[in-house]
């Protein structure tokens, strides 16, 4: 192995170091942020717990069971020392290991986000390279105010406006939940999309898919709307470019010289643009969720901030941001494959 290879794998293994330690410190202000934001909030777990018909010994008795008879300051340092073990307490209101609740809810969550963002990177690129190759005509006019209206739409409102015209009023899909009633799929990865293919049922495959398709579709709205606008911008800033005009003058294809020269150039904001909308899309899918009745994390992490069920409350927001940072992470490593002259910047 040559020394600039050497040095270029050290270099990148520093990299990855450093932005692991951010990930560490990240974690810490987040558990921070939540355990003291929990723990102010007013109101008494344990009498939450007990209810109205608790004694004073058994309340007593309770936080004591709980630590919360404790300083705020060492109840914090238990749970950063438990978490660090993978232990986030029990849930108050289910009783299961509070990671076990949020392990069951992530699958779903997860393949409403990947089904929103495919989506949205399957039209938005190809609307905003479109939209770039004849700026200020009519399919770039409609797509911009398209884009438009994706990005100040409630998505909340959204959701609705879908639900009650193709599901409630032409009855082309079905309204909520993951499968018809009386029909499920053994849960294997949580996601009913693989754990129908699984079994090898078409009809059941089916069945999920057409479940997924308004949440997915509400939920990539303002995704979509964001990577078409930036692809678009990206595509005009690139093809005023000297090596593209190069290109142009050399006599090579059109589609040759979109493609090659000013897509590629284009990809690292856009990827970077993907790779953010994943991470907001994971911890804001909440509304999406609600709406289609979704037993995903943001509807978990709504349920569980009601009824004060703090651990649930932690291990869900430590692993939303353990995600977000860590798909970040993912993000910046893809530039070393996208742009060669980053590996060797």
């Amino acid at each position: 192995m040559s020394a600039r290879r050497r040095s270029e794998r050290a270099e990148l293994w520093r990299y990855i170091g450093w932005r692991l330690i951010q990930l560490v410190i990240v974690l810490i202000g987040v558990s921070i942020v939540v355990f003291f934001t929990m723990h102010v909030l007013p109101g008494d777990v344990a009498m939450l717990l007990l209810g109205d018909r608790g004694t004073a010994e058994q309340l007593a008795k309770l936080r004591l069971q709980l630590g919360l008879d404790q300083p705020i300051i060492v109840q914090y340092l238990r749970f950063v020392l438990a978490a660090w073990h993978g232990d986030f307490g029990s849930s108050l209101t289910s009783n299961r290991a509070a990671f076990t609740d949020v392990s069951t809810a992530f699958p779903v969550t997860l393949q409403l986000t990947v089904a929103a963002l495919t989506l949205a990177t399957l039209v938005g690129v190809p609307t905003g390279v479109l939209a770039s190759l004849r700026p200020g005509r009519t399919f770039d006019n409609l797509a911009m105010t398209f884009t438009l209206f994706g990005v100040s739409m409630p998505i909340f409102w959204l959701g609705l406006m879908l639900l009650l015209l193709f599901g409630a009023t032409l009855d082309w899909l079905p309204i909520g939940g993951l499968f018809a009633v009386g029909m499920d799929a053994p849960r294997v990865t949580g996601m009913s999309l693989i754990d129908a293919a699984l079994t090898g049922s078409p009809s059941l495959f089916w069945d999920a898919l057409r479940h997924l398709i308004l949440p997915a579709c509400t939920l990539a709205t303002v995704p979509l709307a964001f990577i078409a606008r930036i692809t678009r911008a990206e595509m005009m800033a690139t093809t005023t470019q000297d090596h593209v005009r190069t290109a142009r003058a050399k006599g090579l294809p059109r589609a040759r010289v979109i493609l090659r020269h000013v897509l590629r150039n284009a990809l690292i904001p856009i990827v970077t643009v993907i790779g953010l909308q994943l991470g907001l899309l994971l911890s804001g899918a909440v509304l999406t969720e609600t709406i289609f009745s979704l037993p995903g994390l943001g509807r978990l992490m709504v349920d569980s901030i009601l009824s004060r069920d703090y651990p649930v409350v932690q291990a869900g927001a430590l692993f939303i941001a353990f995600v977000f940072v860590l798909v970040n992470l993912l993000v910046d490593l893809s530039y070393t494959l996208l742009d060669p002259r980053i590996r060797h910047a």
